[in-house]
Formats: structure tokens, C-alpha cells, sequence
């Protein structure tokens, strides 16, 4: 297969009620199919998101289903300009005094465990109430069921996170020393832990690049642009469909950037496709 040009660019969350919302990369090229690959630069952010590890070039010979062919090489040339991604919540494990290593791993699970399906400023006020009271292992266990669940509310389906995170800081205590599990697969193991929460904590936590952090964004514009080589039916299977091609120096970016840009364009329902710099490149916006 030949190597392809792709242009995407995202919009970063304005940073007060005048501020212009501003594109980052060149304009779009037309859509075409086969292989791509991407130069990708990194926007100066006063408090970068804590998946960003910083954009950079990179080339990379590998097979991209949906985009296409540009002079017969087999280099990135132009793809995922990035914007500051609009996660906010999702700094809320790095806010506050923290000395202990240990201790800040587990609240990033728990922020983590208490930010799905829940709207990124409720999981950061939840956080933030759990921290004035002591967010250690130790504290949550000695926490009744019923004041644990007035600080996290009002996330969502926070009757059953009340559960898992009692369950799991008890096996965190038990087995692990009051320390978060340093794989993927004991991770998943623990109650209200899935993947996506399983390989950011890997990242954010212990620094470690698993796997790419696929949640209903990645998942839906993934499919959307066709970066799948056929529609997948949950986030695991776009997760391996996408680490068949991505290189892996973008797996920890990838998560925080298509979030922010699902949450302001993207998005599940009526997408600002007219709006959206991303219209000349991607499948599902044609026609419109």
C-alpha cells in the first residue's frame, strides 16, 4: 500500500468567556484511502493535561485503513494537529499538596474510578471534597457508606462507586500494601476498574505506556473517521484496532486529545460537522 497525507485539526477550550476558540495545523486535505501518517505538534499549555507526554515527529511505516496515498513514501506527513485537550476534571489527581508517591497513585484510580459517566467538573468537586477530608486508603476504609456517598455525589451511578471503592481500597490494603496494582491485567481485576481506567492509571500513575485509553469518544470517532479497518462494537475493539497502526509514542496522547475534541464538536448526538476544521477529511461528514 502506498502512504497517505491526513490533516486533523482540533479546537482547544477557550480560556475565558472573550477568548477566540483557535485551530492548530494547516487546512484539511481531501479524503482519500489508504495509508497515512502524521507530524504532530504540541501547543504551550500553562498546565498541561497529565496524559501529554509532548508532541514531537515521528515517522513510521505501518498500515492506516481509511486514508490514503501521497508520493509513494511511507512517512507521517501531516495528521492530528493538536489542541490543548479539554479534559479538565482529569488534572484534578495533580491539584493539592502530595509528598507520597503511593498515595497519589491511588488517588488518580480513584479519580479515574469516580470520573465514568460523570461530567468532568463533578468528578473534580468530588475529588476535591474527598481530599479536604484525607484521601488515603486508610481513610476511605474508616469512612461510613453514607458519608462516603454524600462527598461523591452526585457522579453518576455513585450508589455502586460507593461499593467498588470500598471493595477495592480493602484489596489495595490487603494485597497490594495500600499501593495500586503496576499491570494492566491486576488492575482490571479490581471492582469498577475496566480497561480504559486500567491503562490510564498505568500512565498517569506509574508512568507507564500500556495500551491507548479508548472511552466513548476515541471509540465513536474513531469509527467516524475510520481510522478501524472495520466498524468495531466496543472500545476494546477499537483499542486493538487502533494500536494495530498508531505508533506507540502517540498511544498516551491520544485518549485526552479525542476526548476534548468529542466533547466540543464531536459529539454523540447532532456533531458540529459544518463547524468542525475536521470536515474535508473525515467519511462521516460527507454529504451534509
Amino acid at each position: 500500500m502506498n502512504a497517505a497525507s491526513v490533516r486533523m485539526v482540533t479546537r482547544s477550550r477557550s480560556r475565558g468567556s472573550g477568548s477566540r476558540q483557535r485551530a492548530v495545523g494547516e487546512e484539511a486535505a481531501p479524503l482519500q484511502r489508504g495509508e497515512a501518517a502524521a507530524d504532530v505538534r504540541k501547543q504551550t499549555q500553562a498546565r498541561p493535561h497529565p496524559h501529554t507526554i509532548g508532541w514531537g515527529r515521528w515517522d513510521a511505516d505501518v498500515s492506516y485503513p481509511g486514508y490514503v496515498a501521497q508520493n509513494n513514501k511511507k512517512t507521517w506527513v501531516k495528521g492530528l494537529a493538536g489542541a490543548q485537550p479539554t479534559v479538565t476534571p482529569r488534572t484534578c489527581h495533580h491539584s493539592g499538596p502530595c509528598h507520597c508517591k503511593q498515595v497519589r497513585r491511588y488517588q488518580v484510580l480513584l479519580s479515574l474510578m469516580l470520573s465514568s459517566q460523570t461530567k468532568d467538573q463533578v468528578t473534580a468537586g468530588a475529588m476535591q471534597r474527598l481530599r479536604a477530608r484525607g484521601l488515603t486508603v486508610d481513610s476511605i476504609l474508616q469512612t461510613d457508606d453514607s458519608t462516603l456517598g454524600m462527598l461523591i455525589y452526585p457522579v453518576g451511578f455513585w450508589r455502586n462507586k460507593v461499593k467498588y471503592i470500598k471493595q477495592t481500597s480493602a484489596i489495595l490494603q490487603q494485597r497490594y500494601d495500600g499501593d495500586i496494582p503496576a499491570s494492566v491485567a491486576e488492575l482490571v481485576a479490581l471492582p469498577g476498574v475496566g480497561p480504559k481506567m486500567a491503562h490510564l492509571a498505568m500512565a498517569v500513575a506509574w508512568g507507564t505506556v500500556s495500551g491507548i485509553a479508548v472511552d466513548t469518544h476515541v471509540h465513536r470517532i474513531a469509527n467516524r473517521l475510520r481510522w478501524t479497518k472495520k466498524t468495531t462494537k466496543s472500545p476494546e475493539e477499537t483499542r486493538t484496532a487502533l494500536e494495530e497502526w498508531l505508533p506507540r509514542e502517540l498511544w498516551r496522547e491520544i485518549n485526552g486529545l479525542l476526548v476534548g475534541f468529542g466533547q466540543q464538536t464531536c459529539l454523540p448526538v447532532r456533531p458540529r460537522c459544518q463547524a468542525c476544521l475536521n470536515r474535508a477529511l473525515c467519511p462521516a461528514a460527507q454529504g451534509l
